[in-house]
């Protein structure tokens, strides 16, 4: 008997996380949405991509015209393109919904561009830079970043200053580059594909959809403390009051320092007595 997608989800994310198959878990997380989806098909789609793209390359070619060839096949030819029309549509976070209709944000076209280049050699890893996700081709003499919503344009240091320049120029706060740099492990990108979706759900008053984010986030890294208070709150909203209450409980006990902690305890106060009432 075939597991569901979220047994085989929380499968994967159990197992060493450089075994974990990014492609795999995405759809896994689209699957939920789409229960016909055909997960083995969507993945030779890409192994069908990096054929097309590997029969181009002249044999000991180097990384930069591995990636060129893969821009002229993803961009030109194939059409992939962000969607900036209808950026908040639940669509861009589907890796099925990217791949059929050729549109999507900067996470889930970044794991399409990752999961190509893994096929073809290139081990890129993602970037969680502030606002935008990126991803990086480390090298012996200088890191590579390329920006997969932007037709997988380069982007020097000069660029990426600037980026952060502008997205704090009103905040004041300070960024080092090297901190936007950091890398995003694969657990990471589907939590934050998952947290993409949860936003627009809650936004929606989509509750029942909410809830399901946040229980995969749950399924990939368990006991995540903000994401324990969020499906106690999503909870409150569906008047299921002892789940709430025990998420947020669970809050507070892995996060007694918490800045909102007054505000939480506020809020068991008040579903305590909802619960009385109950009975």
């Amino acid at each position: 008997m075939s597991s569901s997608p979220n047994e085989r989800l929380k499968q994967l994310a159990e197992g060493p996380e450089e075994d974990l198959d990014l492609a795999e878990a995405a759809l896994l997380i689209a699957q939920h949405e789409y229960p016909q989806l055909d997960v083995a098909g969507y993945l030779r789609r890409l192994d069908e991509f990096a054929g097309t793209v590997r029969q181009r390359l002249r044999p000991h070619v180097l990384p930069e015209q591995i990636i060129a060839a893969m821009n002229y096949f993803l961009y030109k030819e194939q059409g992939f393109a962000g969607n900036s029309d209808d950026y908040y549509d639940p669509r861009n976070s589907f890796l099925n919904e990217v791949i059929d209709r050729r549109l999507g944000i900067p996470i889930t076209l970044s794991i399409i561009y990752m999961e190509l280049g893994r096929r073809l050699g290139l081990l890129f890893q993602g970037i969680s830079f502030p606002g935008h996700f990126l991803v990086k081709l480390p090298a012996a003499t200088s890191t590579v970043v390329l920006d997969p919503y932007a037709g997988g344009i380069s982007l020097g240091v000069d660029d990426l200053e600037q980026r952060l320049v502008q997205l704090y120029a009103e905040s004041g706060q300070k960024v080092s580059l090297d901190d936007a740099l950091a890398n995003a492990g694969k657990k990471e990108i589907l939590l934050r594909v998952l947290r993409n979706l949860k936003a627009i759900y809650v936004h929606t008053r989509d509750y029942n959809k909410a809830l399901s984010a946040v229980d995969r986030m749950l399924l990939v890294v368990p006991d995540q403390p903000q994401e324990l208070r969020d499906r106690g709150f999503i909870y409150q909203q569906l008047e299921c009051t002892h789940a709430a209450l025990a998420d947020l409980r669970r809050y507070l006990a892995l996060e007694p320092g918490a800045s909102d902690a007054e505000a939480v305890h506020a809020r068991l106060v008040e579903l305590q007595q909802q619960a009385t009432r109950l009975h």
